[in-house]
């Protein structure tokens, strides 16, 4: 079985969306606030032991470029400087199809550690 092919992607600066298809039919769109808070970088997931906190202070975030890495994934850069995330299209599938739940529990660890998501 092979994992569904991004056929468009569309990166809405003034939604501040990414805005995906899929040849399987799936379309989403994926808050560029979600993309920087998932991404799969070090920074981001530490890099061994203790995990970092969680990122905040991304509501707003823009995306400033976007570059494909091979046919597997694109590298996406975020106007707060980062860009060492490598998203492949199973990662941005999975954060479309999960976008609501994702957004929840990252919202209620930010409560539960006192924290404010400002940008």
């Amino acid at each position: 079985m092979t994992s569904p092919w991004p056929t468009d992607l569309v990166f809405d600066r003034e939604a501040k969306a990414l805005h995906i298809s899929f040849d399987d039919g799936a379309k989403f769109d994926i808050p560029f606030e979600l993309l920087r808070i998932e991404s799969p970088s070090a920074e981001n997931k530490g890099h061994g032991g203790d995990a970092p906190p969680p990122v905040k202070g991304k509501a707003n975030v823009g995306v400033t470029r976007a570059d494909a890495i091979g046919r597997y994934a694109v590298r996406i850069s975020f106007d707060d400087g980062h860009d060492t995330g490598l998203y492949s299209w199973d990662l941005l599938y999975d954060l479309g199809a999960h976008k609501e739940e994702k957004l929840r529990v990252y919202r209620e660890t930010l409560r539960l550690r006192g924290l404010r998501d400002e940008a």
